[in-house]
């Protein structure tokens, strides 16, 4: 993935030259592939995905295969050769399944990488676009906005001043200047970073204000980030702190199991006086007491969870937030492109006193037409934000020979106590001409507008914005030149208001109902004029009953105020950026499970303290992605909420495997010790064991991972965020289901011992109890009452119940198997009796939910009424 820095650094300067910014074009695709394939990828040596061979080497680490491995070389040197062959050929197609089951989940995680990489927006061949960051080369023009990462080195050639944060590479925190280079810089050369007032650019650096034009110079392994080795594509694998817990848990009971197994193995030897029985029986035993799935269980569930809400649009960066998903009781997303289309559609422009629709083909009056042209001057020339693109599409339309690729001679960027974007063009009579477009209020300022034209001005805000169109003010102001340290200093006209429309996505109101049903609280939060959050809340189902919370009223709250009022207004407008953290802090504190959504640098803070920080993928900024748990990929409202319904599904499905884990681990415990406890003759032999792995382990991963999600998942309250994944009830409610079916199947075998029968068939009917006692419990422990038992996603279920079925058939009716287990085939009443008693001992927890479920309702109705 990487190339030699010299190949990336010789005789590309010709390249570089041909690339020059004459009439800023860029490359065309031909010259982009050709040099791609001459510098190579843009990327720095990552981390790569295990191979098989890896995956192996770390599952052979693994106590249990060693166990299984350690026993099977037993019994060929000491044991019969047969059953020493078959103990071989079980532990490898146990440790078959769980290198494909492990495969699959590292076949996700790079799906995952390839979706988290990050994208870069170039000029080629006259026109913009998105491309993957790899696929940058030298000689691209890259456009870069605010809180964007630089993708590769190069040199500033157009655009603002930028402000760059280096320390990445530097270590310095205290962010540098760049400004655009002259014409007869060097755009070849080889500068050090940290330079103030230079116009060179280092990838990996975070570019925190300004937006210019970035010719690339280096790329890969050739920029300074690629010469240091590091790499910011790569996910994060490190295990969560519930994989911690689980495998120190795994870690203690393989300490109790060894220790168990030198126990038996003493105590066998002596009582027996059969040693090799007794260190056979230890190793059974050590075998059935370690649950070496919780850990498989958990990175299966993760990797492949991660990979479901990937496939609907939602890109997990933190695993541990799966599990917060599913608790999220209080929702709070921004309007623009996440409730609304992020269609910006300019409508309307009012000046004197007249209102005028752009979209019914008429003639615009001369005042109309002038206030449109300063909006389109006040308008980025390459925009990205969606009103400066509208503005661009209704000027170009309405306004011939309006000004199209020429850059300002300045920009003054929007600031928190001026929310005002001002550009400096050339005035034809001759000065400058100073263009504005921003916020009414800022517009106010500038104007220095007497009380009777703001109070006729606000009244037709409020009449547009009441319609839900989102308003800004434009104005402008001459000079005799471009003098002025802010625009505050000049005095400007006011030109006229500008309206557009953004209409609410047709599917948010269905999704905003669901996410009510599902208990959880939706909020508005909103730059935007009070009376357009308002109406765009009501169209998209919000509860606006408590009407709007302004910025400058949150300003003024105190925490406790402020806590008051996030328990019952929804909509909050003229927020911002920085106020979100107060209002996430103000709902942790009340109790909520806060996700937050943002896009912008300065969301970043509340997307950290937020328990779920969800990113735009589309348009925010990598400042807001790095600091968020979850990337939208496509910024939609209802992606949000199909999240929070996989969440929970994933969660519901991961606990009732944990708890099936932890249930079968205790007839598997309880049988390998009991008869030799009480003298009868074993039940369980290490063969028993890897027959039945071969069945547990697949049921752990395939079966409860792809379990659909009950089908009224989404209309129960968000789980209390204090209850854990895997805690105390749901380790004795698996030792309860463990016990049950332990005292079932060895009911079997002592009453069929009792009975006279040979030993052979009573272990052959306990054995039988134990697999479809085994396969029952999974069942009763993962459908939810409500979905069909033959549900097309229950296929592997199914699968593996006819497998296991065919497996044990053939280990009692074919005498060579037979002879090697040590089973013989039962009598039918004896077989129909033991799968009697192993269907209702496996099957009494289904029953219970599946009563609960129907009584549950009719008691209810009986209450209330």
């Amino acid at each position: 993935m990487s190339m030699h820095p010299q190949a990336a650094t010789s005789g590309h300067d010709a390249d570089i030259a041909a690339a020059a910014p004459a009439g800023l074009t860029g490359l065309n695709e031909a010259e982009a592939e050709r040099r791609l394939a001459r510098y190579g990828p843009n990327a720095v040596v990552g981390k790569n995905s295990r191979g098989l061979i890896d995956i192996i080497r770390d599952i052979l680490r693994e106590p249990m295969f060693l166990l299984l491995l350690a026993a099977a070389g037993l019994y060929l040197v000491l044991g019969d050769i047969g059953e020493g062959l078959f103990m071989t050929a079980g532990a490898l197609v146990t440790i078959g399944l769980v290198v494909l089951q492990e495969a699959r989940s590292e076949r996700a995680l790079a799906a995952l990488r390839g979706l988290a990489e990050p994208s870069a927006r170039v000029i080629r061949g006259g026109t913009e676009r998105h491309v993957a960051a790899r696929e940058i080369v030298p000689g691209d023009l890259v456009l870069v906005g605010e809180g964007e990462r630089l993708p590769a080195d190069g040199c500033l050639i157009a655009g603002d001043a930028l402000t760059v944060d280096e320390s990445a590479l530097t270590g310095e925190s205290v962010p540098v200047s760049k400004r655009p280079a002259a014409a007869d810089a060097d755009l070849a050369g080889d500068p050090e970073p940290g330079g103030d007032d230079t116009p060179y650019l280092f990838s990996g650096t975070l570019n925190v204000r300004g937006q210019g034009m970035v010719l690339v110079v280096r790329t890969g392994a050739a920029t300074r980030l690629g010469r240091i080795g590091a790499s910011l594509a790569a996910i994060e694998d490190e295990p969560t702190l519930l994989q911690k817990t689980t495998g120190a848990l795994v870690a203690r009971l393989g300490v109790l199991a060894l220790g168990f197994c030198a126990i038996v193995a003493v105590a066998y030897g002596v009582l027996r006086d059969d040693w090799i029985g007794g260190a056979l029986s230890g190793i059974t035993l050590a075998i059935a007491l370690l649950p070496e799935e919780f850990p498989m269980v958990l990175a299966i569930f993760m990797a492949l969870g991660a990979f479901r809400l990937a496939r609907h649009k939602v890109l997990v960066r933190r695993a541990a937030v799966i599990e917060t998903l599913g608790a999220a009781s209080f929702l709070c997303v921004d309007k623009t492109g996440t409730l609304t289309e992020n269609r910006m559609v300019l409508t309307t422009v009012w000046r004197d006193g007249n209102a005028h629709d752009l979209r019914g083909g008429g003639r615009l009056s001369e005042a109309a037409v002038e206030a449109l042209r300063t909006a389109l001057l006040a308008s980025a020339i390459r925009p990205v934000d969606p009103m400066d693109r509208a503005v661009r599409i209704a000027g170009m339309r309405v306004l011939p020979g309006s000004p199209s690729a020429e850059a300002p001679l300045r920009t003054y960027p929007l600031r928190p106590e001026l929310l005002a974007f001002t550009q400096v063009w050339p005035d034809p009579g001759g000065g400058v001409l100073y263009a504005a477009k921003g916020a009414p209020e800022a517009i106010v300022r500038l104007c220095r507008m007497g009380e009777d034209k703001k109070a006729a001005m606000d009244r037709m805000v409020a009449g547009l914005a009441s319609r839900g169109l989102r308003v800004l003010g434009v104005a402008s102001a001459r000079h005799d030149r471009d003098s002025a340290s802010a625009p505050e200093d000049l005095a400007f006209s006011f030109e006229g208001l500008i309206g557009f429309a953004d209409p609410v996505r047709a599917d948010v109101p269905l999704a905003v109902a669901e996410a009510k049903r599902a208990g959880i609280t939706v909020a508005m939060i909103t730059g935007d004029y009070p009376a357009t959050a308002l109406e765009v809340a009501r169209q998209a189902g919000i509860d606006a009953s408590a009407g709007v919370l302004t910025g400058k009223e949150v300003a003024e709250l105190d925490p406790e105020g402020l806590r008051e009022q996030v328990r019952r207004v929804r909509v909050f407008a003229r927020i911002m950026p920085e106020q979100k953290l107060a209002l996430v802090e103000a709902l942790k504190s009340s109790g909520a499970v806060v996700a937050m959504t943002g896009d912008g640098v300065n969301d970043a803070p509340a997307l950290e303290a937020a328990h779920i920080g969800i990113a735009m993928g589309q348009r925010g900024t990598d400042v807001a992605r790095e600091a968020a748990d979850i990337v939208l990929l496509d910024d939609r409202f209802v992606s949000i909420i199909g999240g929070v319904r996989l969440g929970r599904r994933i969660f519901a499905n991961l606990r009732k495997a944990l708890t099936y884990v932890t249930a079968i681990h205790v007839p598997i415990a309880g049988l390998a010790l009991l008869p030799i406890l009480m003298g009868l003759p074993p039940i369980l032999y290490p063969m028993h064991v890897i027959l039945l792995e071969l069945v547990i382990d697949p049921v752990c991963s395939l079966v409860f991972e792809g379990e659909p999600s009950e089908r009224h998942a989404m209309e129960k309250p968000p789980r209390p965020a204090t209850e854990p994944l895997f805690g105390t009830s749901q380790i004795v409610l698996g030792f309860v289901q463990g016990a049950v079916v332990l005292g079932a199947v060895f009911g079997v075998y002592a009453w069929a011992l009792n009975a006279g029968i040979p030993e052979t068939q009573a272990r052959a009917a306990a054995f039988v109890a134990l697999v479809l006692g085994n396969l029952v419990l999974a069942f009763a422990d993962a459908a939810e009452p409500g979905t069909a038992v033959f549900d097309r996603r229950r296929l592997a279920f199914w699968g593996i119940g006819a497998g296991a079925a065919v497996i044990v058939t053939l280990v009692i009716y074919v005498p060579p198997l037979a002879t090697i287990l040590r089973v013989s085939p039962p009598s039918l009443s004896w077989l129909a009796t033991a799968l009697t008693i192993a269907v209702l001992a496996g099957g009494w927890f289904g029953l219970a939910r599946r009563l609960r479920a129907v009584w549950a309702p009719r008691n209810e109705q009986r209450t209330m009424a």
